[in-house]
Parts: C-alpha cells; structure tokens; sequence
C-alpha cells in the first residue's frame, strides 16, 4: 500500500502540466570520461539551473550499461530536468567496494561539471535501480554524495546483508557478489544510518520475493532519524518492469517520483 505521504505526492502530480506524460523522441546525449569509467548528460538546448537526477543502473553488480535508460531522459527532459547516467567497473574486475567507490568519482564530476550543461549542482537527485539501487543506498547514506538534495531508491534486497542473510536471502546474485560475511557491515546502507538526517528519500518496492519487506525495514530505519522517507508499494510491478516503465505514459511510480521530485528539488 502506498503511504500517506506518496498518495499526497501523487495527487499533486494530477495537477502537473499536460506534458508531464507527453512522449517525447529520445534525446541525445554527451558523452564524457570521469575516470574509471563513462557517462552520458542528457541537458535541453539552452538549460541553466535545472535539477538533475544522477542514475545508475542495475544488472547485479555485473553486467549492464549506461544506455540502458529507456523512457527516462526524454521524459525528465520534457520536465524541467537535466538526466545523467553512468557506466562503472563491472564485477569480477571490480568489487562492490570499487564500484561504490566508482559511483563517488562519477557524482563528483558532475557535480563540479554541470553547471555548464545546464544544471544546478545544489539541486542532484540520486536514483538507482536494483544494483545501481543499492550502490547510490550505500553511498547515498555513508556520505560519499556530497551536498545531493535527495535519492529514489528502485528495487534492491540489499539494504542490511547481515539481516538479509539471516533471514534467507542470500542466494543467486547477493550470494555470489556478496560472499564474504566480513564485508556485510561495511557494504550495507543501513550500516550508516545513524542519528543523523538523511536526504529525503523516495523507496520503491517491486514484487520479486523480500523486496517489500526488506525495502519497509530501510524505510523504518530512516524514518528514525527523522529522514523525510516516500514509500512505493510496487507490488504491481516486476522487478524489470519497476525500472522499464519509468517515464512511460500512466505509469503510476512515474506520477508518484515526479512529485516527490518537484517537491523537494523543484
């Protein structure tokens, strides 16, 4: 079930422009190296000051690629939106730790880059999804995103591996990539969620098994410290299609993430 504050968010968006869900050709992006690894900004012609959302993709630590973007760029784009989306070092030639790390090197460049494309560097969103989820959770909350105004997390299990192990969950992708217990604590979100405030925090959730209640456990953990958090219940959706739809016409975690963005970086 969706939140009271996600309802409210959502009703908002019903009062958003016509364009909002207009379909829009897919923009071209530029493409720069941050280092490890490339990434592409997606800016309209003429931009100045817009907010940007900084994503990274899934595909379980080990495969995928920034392309893999769907909907998203023309539809934030048509928004009042810059849109960045990265590449970084795939396992096995990179560990968790690496990529983590990846994600920081990435998020810094742009933050100190771009202004000149057309965006507001006071005003990053992190968003990931799945893997790309649990590396902008993991950053995102040990403070390696400096200054960013709020993070959509879309569909990860790997929130706390300690709890996610005991209550047996790690298995396929988490026990592979995560096989060494002594790494948990430090390769966990929740490891850095403290007494401190957070940036808001939009968490989505799809149907895969353990992703509800896993992505409800985080949520409660923020909520703690006084961390603004919008809960999803995607439980309609997969876990592919909680990603594929982002941006399409009538979908409903678009309407809810487009609010949550409009109230808290405009």
């Amino acid at each position: 079930m969706i939140d009271r504050r996600t309802l409210l968010l959502a009703s908002m968006a019903a009062f958003l422009p016509a364009k909002t869900f207009a379909r829009q050709s897919s923009p071209s992006p530029k493409t720069f190296d941050y280092g490890p690894a490339k990434l592409d900004i997606y800016a309209p012609d003429g931009a100045k000051g817009l907010p940007v959302v900084f994503f990274v993709h899934g595909g379980a630590w080990e495969f995928g690629k920034r392309s893999q973007v769907g909907a998203k760029p023309a539809f934030l784009l048509a928004n009042g939106f810059c849109f960045v989306s990265i590449d970084y070092r795939m396992l096995p030639r990179a560990d968790v730790a690496t990529q983590a790390g990846d994600v920081e090197k990435a998020y810094a460049y742009v933050r100190a880059n771009i202004a000149q494309h057309g965006g507001d560097p006071s005003r990053i969103v992190g968003m990931g999804h799945s893997a790309g989820c649990h590396l902008i959770a993991l950053t995102g909350m040990r403070g390696g995103l400096l200054g960013v105004a709020a993070l959509i997390l879309d569909d990860t299990r790997a929130y706390d591996l300690a709890a996610l192990s005991k209550n047996g969950g790690m298995v396929r992708a988490y026990a592979r990539v995560f096989s060494d217990p002594a790494q948990w604590a430090a390769l966990s979100p929740v490891s850095y969620v403290d007494g401190r405030q957070h940036p808001p925090t939009f968490i989505a959730y799809s149907r895969a098994p353990g992703r509800g209640e896993d992505s409800k456990a985080f949520a409660e953990r923020l909520r703690a410290t006084g961390t603004k958090v919008t809960l999803f219940d995607g439980s309609a959706y997969t876990h592919m299609s909680i990603d594929r739809d982002f941006g399409e016409d009538g979908d409903a975690l678009t309407t809810a993430a487009l609010a949550f963005l409009k109230a808290t970086v405009g």
